[in-house]
Order: structure tokens, then C-alpha cells, then sequence
């Protein structure tokens, strides 16, 4: 089964930046915006880019996150043509490679055999931990155009922002990229990539088999593989995009970008232009409740909720109770929490099924965010 062009998202970091969320879970599965995970909306971006066969390397806790993503019903890739499957580090056969994945080429080199079944043209490399929402089509036709053997999708961010992401430079053309700069001191741009790579799939699979026999490889894309390709001339390409994209590895860039939903933002999960849904399992929870006393602003509830307390700036998950008297302000309540009577919490985020106990306040004075889990 021949594709013009197959996905591959990176899930399997550890996300440690997360602390005690990702404790037991991969960081694609952490819960996001009320009632989604991170990983839907990589999955949905595919989806409504015609990128019906996706792959997913995940090593760090993948139990939950195989079992989430199933054969990809959720997202509509599950059908004789399409499929999105999970690809957990393993034991090859053939002894060759690592019984884990040592970097993220290595995770895409040790799934060539995954790839060749459906001989494609191009592969989109995604990572499983960011927020946005993009058509890839649009990408793959500028790669095309441009003849390139790498396009990669940039941001443009501040001088500031920039020493702390990989840089691309690029030619007058503002597009053919001469030199690649991972967190610069001195940044010589502003175009900063986001992870998100359009390789020629028979050029890319060169450079994977020979970085695999460098020992001293850390067979990263970015330390090794697009270093390589430009020393050999090959032809890459910044691709801009200007839309919302929040890399959500720590504990306030997941807090800031559940905020930015309340927000006026590029994020539309209302798929207001009904043209770019993000898919997601529905929690099948009772309709949520509202009590009489109850005080709610500029907030997200979600279903099975019942609210009999104070709610302003905050995104409520499934089935969360808050009781009366309590206040839950500038807050990010994971699925199940528990707001006992007259707890107060103030710019947290709180792990799901945690018990906020009566008259307990959290974070009242703090100007950081509060991550409060029973895991630590």
C-alpha cells in the first residue's frame, strides 16, 4: 500500500519538566483544555491534513497512551486505508540498533521497516507535546514546490526567546536555510523551529542508516541529522507559520497555555470555522451542574462538574466538584478533583483526583504556579 506521504509523532519522552503529571503517564496523555490530551491535537492536525497513516515511537509509560490511541478511532484513522499505530521500543531481530530509542532519529530509524510498507514520498516528523493546530498539506506543497529534501516549520519569536530554541538561518530568499543553531547565545535570527519536519523520504533514510553506525552519534535530528544534511549541501527550507503553537513542557508553559483558551488567541477549540476539529474521547459524563449560589467567570466547566462555590479564570475538567464557599481562581482542575467546602485555590494546577481539603488554601500569595498532586 503505496502513500504520498506518512506521519511519524515522537511520543516518547519522559517529560520530567511536568513533575509529578507525567509521574505515571507519558506527557502526550496528560489531560489539556478541559476535556482533551496533548496528543489529539498532533493526531487531529493529521487528520484534517489528509495524513492518514501515522506512526507513533513511544517508550516512557506507554501502556496508557497505547490504550488511548487504540487504532485511531477517535481521530478517524482507522480505516482500510489509514491507521495510526503505536510503535514502543523493542528487541529487533536482526541485532541491530538499541532495545530503546536513543535519540529522535534513532526513534524513526528503528521504525524504517514500519515505513517501508507504504514506500512513501515524504514523512512529517511531529513531536507528541505541542499545542496548535496546522495543515500539513500546505507544508508538503511548499517542500514540493521548493524541491527540497528537509522543509522545517518555523516560528518567529523574540531575540530573548530565541537563545533558548534551536535557530534557523536562512538566505536572502528568507527561506533556504544555510545554518542550523541550537540555542544560540547570540542568536543571527529569530526563526525559531518548531520540531515539525517534512523530509524526502528515500534522502532522509540515507542519512538515518548511516548516523545509526556513528558511534558517536547522539542520533538527535537536530544535533545530527540536519548538521549533516547541510554540510552535504542538501537542500532544506524554513517553512513560517504564524498561527498559536505552545511547546507545553513545563509546569507554567501547561498552565499559561490552558489560560490562553479564556483568552482571545489563534486556538479555537469551538471549531468556529468548522473546518479544523479536534477529535478527542468523549468523557461520557453526566451533564455538569451549577448550584444556586454558585459564582462562575471567563471559565471553562466541563461535563459531570458540579459547582456550588466561586469559579473565575480557570479551566474545570470532567467531573470535578467544588463545594460550597470555595474559591477556584486563575486554576487548572485535572479530571475527578475534589474542592472541598471552603478550600481556596490561587494560580495552580491540580492533578486529577486530588482532594482539596475543607477550608485549605492553596497558593494564595505565590506569583508561580502550584502544581499539588498525591504523587509528590
Amino acid at each position: 500500500m503505496s502513500k504520498e506521504i506518512v506521519g511519524m509523532i515522537l511520543a516518547g519522552g519522559r517529560g520530567s519538566r511536568l513533575y509529578a503529571l507525567t509521574a505515571k503517564v507519558a506527557k502526550p496523555v496528560v489531560p489539556f483544555g478541559g476535556k482533551y490530551r496533548i496528543i489529539d491535537f498532533p493526531l487531529s492536525n493529521c487528520a484534517n491534513s489528509g495524513v492518514d497513516v501515522v506512526g507513533l515511537p513511544t517508550q516512557y509509560e506507554s501502556v496508557l497512551l497505547g490504550q488511548y490511541v487504540g487504532s485511531g478511532t477517535k481521530w478517524g484513522l482507522d480505516g482500510d486505508q489509514s491507521k495510526a499505530v503505536n510503535l514502543p521500543a523493542r528487541e529487533r531481530g536482526d541485532g541491530v540498533g538499541f532495545t530503546s530509542y536513543a535519540g529522535t532519529a534513532d526513534a524513526i530509524y528503528q521504525n524504517i521497516d514500519f515505513l517501508d510498507q507504504y514506500d512513501p514520498k515524504y514523512i512529517v516528523i511531529l513531536s507528541g507535546d505541542h499545542i496548535y493546530k496546522m495543515d500539513y498539506s500546505e507544508m508538503l506543497a511548499e517542500h514540493k514546490a521548493n524541491n527540497a529534501d528537509l522543509t522545517v516549520a518555523v516560528l518567529n519569536v523574540t531575540l530573548e526567546e530565541a537563545k533558548r530554541f534551536g535557530i534557523m538561518n536562512v538566505k536572502e530568499d528568507g527561506k533556504t536555510i544555510y545554518e542550523f543553531e541550537e540555542k544560540p547565545a547570540e542568536p543571527k535570527s529569530t526563526l525559531a523551529s518548531m520540531g515539525i519536519y517534512i523530509f524526502t523520504y528515500k534522502e532522509l533514510k540515507k542519512y538515518l542508516i548511516a548516523d545509526a553506525k556513528d558511534k558517536e552519534s547522539k542520533h538527535d535530528f537536530g544535533m545530527d541529522i540536519i548538521p549533516a544534511m547541510l554540510n552535504d549541501g542538501k537542500r532544506l527550507m524554513a517553512w513560517r507559520f504564524d498561527g498559536y503553537w505552545k511547546d507545553v513542557g513545563t509546569v507554567e508553559s501547561l498552565w499559561q497555555a490552558n489560560m490562553d483558551l479564556l483568552n482571545d488567541t489563534d486556538l479555537d477549540l469551538y471549531n468556529e470555522k468548522k473546518d479544523w476539529k479536534i477529535y478527542t474521547e468523549d468523557t461520557l459524563g453526566t451533564p455538569q451542574q451549577i448550584g444556586a449560589d454558585a459564582k462562575i467567570s471567563n471559565s471553562m466547566i466541563t461535563q459531570g462538574c458540579i459547582v456550588d462555590g466561586e469559579v473565575s479564570g480557570s479551566v474545570i475538567f470532567s467531573n470535578v466538584k467544588i463545594g460550597k464557599d470555595a474559591k477556584v481562581i486563575d486554576s487548572v482542575l485535572m479530571p475527578g478533583v475534589l474542592v472541598e467546602e471552603g478550600a481556596e485555590i490561587y494560580k495552580a494546577i491540580v492533578d486529577e483526583n486530588y482532594t482539596v481539603k475543607m477550608n485549605e488554601v492553596i497558593n494564595k500569595e505565590a506569583k508561580e504556579v502550584a502544581l499539588v498532586s498525591k504523587n509528590g
